[in-house]
């Protein structure tokens, strides 16, 4: 791993005169900002600079190649696994004012823009002429395109619609040599060569810097519908996801909540559980509305079996909101009890995930550490939450070996350690227990074709070898 090290005066000239001397932060207090993200951790950077477009990122790495300077490319900060802390010190690429979107193509379902783009701002821009952008985490406000590429984003309406890699069709780059780099193709279907855009994506800056992408829209349906589930026990919540997905109609959102995260939220919100709630399915059908009666009733059928103690739908935007008061209470609520929470999004077959809680609910027990559990029903990804007390030191002892359990149980069934927040600072010593050995050599050898100096985010994804 490169270390951090003060900038040479000469690297440092020269960087102003690519992006301007205003857009060149050295001061300390002006770096700080961009020394964290939201895994808390924080790592102080040498530089900061504000590129405007593509020239000046590729100018930009190529100088940081020159002088080897470790280079982190960021957005606005929202991973949660410490991808976007400058951990080698170095020079941070902030593309948050790269926000430019370049072209709505409603005739051929495309949208290109600037990476520094917040999710947000795409979806409006798509929005207006009839489409949306199916990637959605609940950072959709501030996270930027350029986050949800690099740790391959998904959100609730993944479970129809996929997630980030499932959604792009070209991207523009610059990798770690400095060399400009276009994949991909404009239309939605293409077999020539390598899929270079799918293996950038997910990649969290390691293998190039991602400037511009032009995205898969899909046109917004003419209804939806909101209903909920409540069940006794998490199995009959899992037996039910089971039977949903199963049939033809796929809901595009299935969200559920654990009986522990349940009994949590009742003091933040009103949400008018049964006393008996178990497990909780949020659940959205939408589609043409004049076929939504047909789909909505297949989904119900799917979801009453045994272990159901209420089905209701939403007749209105009110009812709705009703529906989704315990969800969104959910992260509040977490913030408020938790004074260190460890935040993992594994991801395991769905007919596993009664047997998943379960484990978890004896892990909860054997290391006295509370988890709380939520997450993407329709395709296994749990948010398994370790509620860690750091002023217990029997609770900071018994964290890592808990974890560590719970991480061998996602892949004893067969699951991954990931399923749309990435790897990071927070993964990375756990990369081996899914991969074997050959693989992970394979993957530092495609790392070394992209970016042979190492300079690109060090110490982030890959494991040592």
């Amino acid at each position: 791993m490169i270390e951090s090290k003060k900038l040479p005066a000469e690297f440092l000239a020269r960087l102003a005169r690519v992006v301007g001397p205003a857009d060149l932060f050295t001061d300390p207090a002006d770096r700080w900002p961009y020394s964290y993200d939201n895994s808390r951790r924080q790592a102080q950077p040498d530089a900061v600079v504000f590129p405007a477009n593509h020239d000046e990122v590729r100018d930009c790495v190529r100088l940081c190649n020159e002088f080897n300077v470790p280079l982190l490319a960021r957005g606005l900060g929202s991973s949660t696994t410490g991808s976007a802390v400058p951990i080698a010190g170095g020079l941070v690429l902030a593309l948050e004012r790269m926000r430019r979107i370049l072209n709505v193509d409603p005739a051929n379902r495309a949208l290109s823009c600037e990476t520094g783009t917040t999710n947000a701002a795409v979806q409006t821009a798509a929005g207006a002429a009839g489409f949306f952008w199916p990637p959605d985490p609940t950072s959709s406000a501030y996270s930027t395109v350029g986050g949800n590429l690099a740790c391959g984003a998904g959100g609730p309406h993944a479970v129809k619609y996929g997630t980030t890699r499932d959604n792009v069709l070209a991207l523009r780059a610059v990798t770690g040599a400095g060399q400009e780099l276009r994949t991909g193709v404009y239309t939605t279907k293409g077999a020539m060569g390598y899929d270079f855009t799918r293996l950038l994506i997910g990649s969290e800056g390691t293998l190039a810097v991602i400037t511009e992408a032009t995205l898969k829209l899909t046109p917004k349906p003419e209804a939806v519908r909101t209903l909920r589930a409540v069940y006794a026990d998490m199995t009959a919540a899992a037996a039910a996801v089971s039977r949903i997905m199963a049939q033809p109609v796929t809901p595009c959102v299935l969200e559920f909540i654990d009986h522990a995260s349940i009994e949590m939220i009742r003091g933040y919100a009103d949400t008018e559980l049964p006393r008996d709630a178990g497990a909780l399915l949020l659940i959205e059908v939408d589609g043409m509305a004049s076929q939504l009666d047909y789909a909505v009733s297949a989904v119900e059928t799917a979801a009453r079996c045994e272990g159901l103690v209420e089905l209701r739908m939403a007749r209105d935007q009110q009812e709705t909101d009703a529906l989704w008061t315990s969800r969104k209470a959910l992260s509040p609520a977490l913030r408020k009890i938790a004074p260190r929470k460890i935040n993992e999004d594994v991801v395991v077959p769905v007919s596993r995930m009664a047997d998943f809680i379960g484990r978890l609910g004896e892990l909860s027990t054997h290391y006295g550490i509370q988890i709380i559990n939520f997450g993407h029903a329709g395709n296994g990804n749990i948010h398994v939450n370790l509620l860690v007390d750091p002023d217990n030191p029997e609770q900071m002892k018994n964290a890592e070996p808990c974890l560590k359990e719970v991480f061998q149980t996602v892949l004893d069934m067969h699951g991954t350690l990931s399923g749309e927040h990435g790897v990071g600072i927070e993964k990375r010593p756990f990369m081996s227990m899914e991969f074997d050995a050959a693989t992970l050599d394979l993957m530092r050898r495609v790392k070394q074709q992209f970016d042979p100096m190492g300079i690109l985010n060090p110490g982030k994804l890959l494991p040592d070898n």
